[in-house]
């Protein structure tokens, strides 16, 4: 059993993300993009500010930051709160 335990633990430290690696994935994926990213790991706080979200809804702007975290949103980030803002906000 202990060995069980260890094996998940590993896991859990492999997979858990840093706040520099999210922000660098967003980032690359959006173009004139300011981002800030806090967190421990798996729950996360991240402040957008991007052109691209200019003329979306709430909605619209969090999908379009999930499809650029991909595989990232789906895997290893537990938690995500979102501040999307366009420029001009």
């Amino acid at each position: 059993m202990p060995d069980i335990i260890e094996r998940s633990i590993k896991t859990f430290i492999l997979s858990a993300m840093d706040p520099n690696e999210i922000k660098a994935i967003i980032e690359s994926g959006m173009s004139n993009v300011i981002v800030n990213v806090d967190g421990d790991g798996t729950h996360f706080d991240a402040l957008i500010v991007s052109t691209e979200f200019e003329g979306k809804s709430l909605i619209e702007r969090h999908k379009l930051v999930y499809s650029v975290l991909g595989d990232a949103m789906k895997e290893r980030i537990h938690a995500l709160s979102l501040k999307t803002f366009t420029p001009e906000q």
